[in-house]
Formats: structure tokens, C-alpha cells, sequence
């Protein structure tokens, strides 16, 4: 697995903080960094390259960083970032809700939006791990989303349990994993938060028959998610297993902007997608990948596929080929 370092301790101690300002900048997102400990700023940290999301783990002194309008107009790569706080605590401000995350705490940030964060640690240097990805990846929709910003995920339950192990393996041996399990790591990472996250949401107060229609919708899409594979699987399905009319299953839906079958479709057409961009794959027939994935015929699905990405799934499979090991790098060589 691709990894790049950072670290300041071989440098001037008075270029040490600007060092890391840039270099955190180019990694992750650019903000604006302040620091009590600017005059001698000992930090590392090592970004793991998983494709689509990055995995980096940081160790700094207290700062605080702020994400301005005037950045994000300069440049704004439209994504979500994941924290999980390993030593010390973070505050964050953001979309109209602040709150204090400490070890073993979760939460999620928009590049999108302004944002304010003090870290804080009595005895040294903060820990933590951010993980940066598109926001369209986020298996949640976007109004779930939103509602996300800024909240506290526990760690230490749920899905929230399985996560913060996940990613500290990630983070603590990358060599384990071959750069092509990257899009399988990501689809884990993601679902797993997910869950964290639709649980979260399940608690944040909001009305009981809000919250038990949520918790619905949310779970005939977990149902289906586990059934993509079977062809027979359609909204009649999914409404029977969760004993209510078809009537229901498509308004519940509808609240959201989607069609259940649309939903289905897409679903399948992104793991289609992934396993033909994954080298470990590219023996496989695309027939066996559409089959694979529900999809009865074959011409049905090369229209599906070309329609959702503008060219055919063997065109698809060709770019991620001519792509190789490609990934985005630092603006500067990492330091070894």
C-alpha cells in the first residue's frame, strides 16, 4: 500500500511549523494554522493511499486551524473528513453546531463549509486519524448527511466499535494490504461509518415517528445492499420483508429524492464499477461482473452502465488499466 511521511524533526525548528502548515495543506486541506508551539513544532504524520480515500494519521502539538470562505472559493475538493481522536481532544465548530471530541470520539467535517478547530492535549502531542474522501462516496443521503456535521460518533459501541479498530489497522500496518485491496478497504471504511452514522443520527433527537421512518428507510437499504447479487431482488421484495405495502417503500423513497428501483440499479452499477476497476479482477468477463452484481442481461446492463457513466463498461475497465498505480501524491516528495 502507497504511503507518504511527513515530519518536521529534521528541519530548523523555526521552519518547522510553516513545514507542516503546507505540507498538511497539500495532503489534506488547505486552512489557516495557528500554534503556541509555531517557534519549535515537532509533528509527523503518514498518509495512507487507499485510492478514492486517504487514511492519515497525525501526531502534532496543540494548534488551532480554521477553514475560511476565502478558501474554500480558492479551492474546495468537495469532501467529507472522518476524525477519529486516538490522545488529547479537538473542538469543532461548524454548520451551526459545536462540540468537544475526545479519545475513542468520531466525527465528520465538510471542506465545503467554514469550520473552526482547537486541539487541545495537557501532556504533548494531540493523536488522531482523518480519513478523506468524496462526498458522493457516502453510502447516506445527502440530507442524512448534513445532519452528520460536527456530531459525536462514539467509538467504543456499534458499529463505531468495529470502525475505530479498522482504521487504527489501517494507519498502524499498511503493509499488510496490497494496493489493490484500496477499493475494497474504502467500501468497508464506508459502510462501517455508515452504520455509525445512521445510528447517530437514530439519536440525536429527533421526533419518534421521524426517527422509526428514518430507522426504515435506512434499513430496507442495508436489506438490499446485502441482496444486490440476486436478480430477483425488486421493491416487492424488499417491501415483503419488511411488512409494509409497496405503496410505502416507494414514498419513504420519494422523501429522499429516489425511486427504490433506481436506487437498486445504481447500487449495483457501483460495485460493478469498482470490480472492474480493480486489477485484481481484470480476468474477469464483464458479463461475470454484470451477473455477479443482479443483472440478468448483459446488453441491459452495458446500456445501464453507459447511461450512469457516459461510456461502456469495457471503456471503463480500459481507463482504470491505462490509470496503473497512479494515485494523488503530496505537491512535495514525502520524507522516508
Amino acid at each position: 500500500m502507497r504511503v507518504h511521511r511527513i515530519s518536521t524533526e529534521e528541519l530548523p525548528a523555526r521552519e518547522r511549523f510553516g513545514y507542516w502548515h503546507d505540507m498538511t495543506a497539500a495532503a489534506l486541506i488547505p486552512t489557516v494554522m495557528g500554534s503556541e508551539h509555531a517557534g519549535d513544532f515537532r509533528a509527523e504524520a503518514h498518509t495512507v493511499d487507499l485510492g478514492a480515500a486517504q487514511v492519515t494519521a497525525l501526531r502534532y502539538p496543540p494548534l488551532t486551524t480554521r477553514r475560511t470562505p476565502r478558501l474554500i472559493r480558492r479551492a474546495d475538493p468537495g469532501y467529507y473528513q472522518l476524525s477519529l481522536t486516538l490522545g488529547g481532544e479537538m473542538a469543532i465548530a461548524q454548520a451551526g453546531r459545536e462540540n468537544v471530541f475526545r479519545t475513542g470520539d468520531f466525527t465528520v467535517y465538510d471542506s465545503s463549509l467554514p469550520f473552526d478547530g482547537v486541539t487541545r492535549h495537557p501532556a504533548g502531542r494531540l493523536d488522531h486519524i482523518v480519513v478523506q474522501f468524496p462526498k458522493a462516496l457516502l453510502p447516506l443521503p445527502a440530507r442524512e448527511a448534513e445532519r452528520l456535521v460536527a456530531l459525536r460518533i462514539p467509538g467504543d459501541s456499534g458499529f463505531g466499535a468495529l470502525l475505530a479498530p479498522f482504521l487504527g489497522r489501517i494507519a498502524a500496518e499498511p503493509g499488510a494490504f496490497r494496493p489493490e485491496d484500496g477499493p475494497r478497504l474504502t467500501t468497508v471504511l464506508l459502510d462501517l461509518l455508515a452504520g455509525a452514522a445512521a445510528a447517530r443520527l437514530d439519536a440525536d433527537g429527533a421526533t419518534e415517528p421521524e426517527s422509526r421512518r428514518r430507522a426504515l428507510f435506512l434499513r430496507t437499504q442495508d436489506f438490499a445492499r446485502r441482496r444486490l447479487a440476486d436478480p430477483d431482488l425488486a421493491p416487492g421484495t424488499v417491501a415483503a420483508a419488511h411488512h409494509i405495502s409497496l405503496r410505502h417503500l416507494h414514498r419513504l423513497y420519494q422523501d429522499h429524492g429516489l425511486t427504490v428501483a433506481g436506487w437498486i440499479r445504481d447500487e449495483r452499477l457501483a460495485r460493478a464499477a469498482r470490480d472492474l476497476a480493480d486489477p485484481a479482477q481484470d480476468g474477469t468477463p464483464v458479463r461475470s461482473v454484470a451477473a455477479r452484481w443482479g443483472f440478468r442481461h448483459h446488453a441491459a446492463f452495458s446500456r445501464a452502465f453507459r447511461a450512469a457513466h457516459g461510456h461502456s463498461p469495457s471503456e471503463h475497465r480500459e481507463c482504470a488499466q491505462s490509470q496503473g498505480s497512479v494515485r494523488r501524491k503530496p505537491k512535495t516528495p514525502p520524507r522516508t
